[in-house]
């Protein structure tokens, strides 16, 4: 495992399930979503074209600290428009440096105008983490003089 991974080889060991919504879906019904299946944030998606994302950080910054109600403001009055996108050829540290830069925890990956997968922040931290696990093994076995 090279901690300098690609996405697509993170994809690999992923589920490719998309958790989506769409812009004229009530907020409630989205946060509803994200916590049934347990993700941060939801693709919103007109038909095949994804126009934004809508995350925990949007619920609580554009509607709850405005007094909205969940159950009356659409999706497309909170989500961000502005999206950051990657594809399965990025580096994870232009993953990282892409999120920290833009201060975001999920990325679209993208083949064409496909979307194929999100990536979040946690993605990246556990691929890391196993990489140095495997580096640490690896340096151990070598330095016990373990033949592999």
């Amino acid at each position: 495992m090279n901690a300098n991974g690609t996405i697509s080889e993170i994809l690999h060991g992923k589920r490719p399930e998309i958790w989506t919504t769409s812009p004229d879906a009530m907020v409630y019904d989205a946060i509803e979503l994200m916590a049934e299946k347990n993700v941060g944030a939801l693709l919103v998606m007109n038909g095949e074209q994804l126009v934004g994302i809508i995350s925990e950080r949007d619920y609580t910054r554009k509607v709850i600290l405005k007094g909205k109600a969940s159950k009356q403001t659409a999706v497309k009055e909170i989500l961000s428009g502005h999206i950051i996108c990657v594809t399965p050829a990025h580096t994870i540290e232009e993953c990282l440096r892409l999120m920290t830069e833009h201060r975001i925890r999920h990325l679209p990956v993208m083949e064409g105008d496909r979307t194929v997968a999100v990536i979040s922040i946690g993605d990246l931290v556990n691929w890391i983490i196993s990489a140095q696990s495997s580096t640490i093994q690896q340096l151990q076995t070598y330095i016990a003089g373990v033949p592999g």
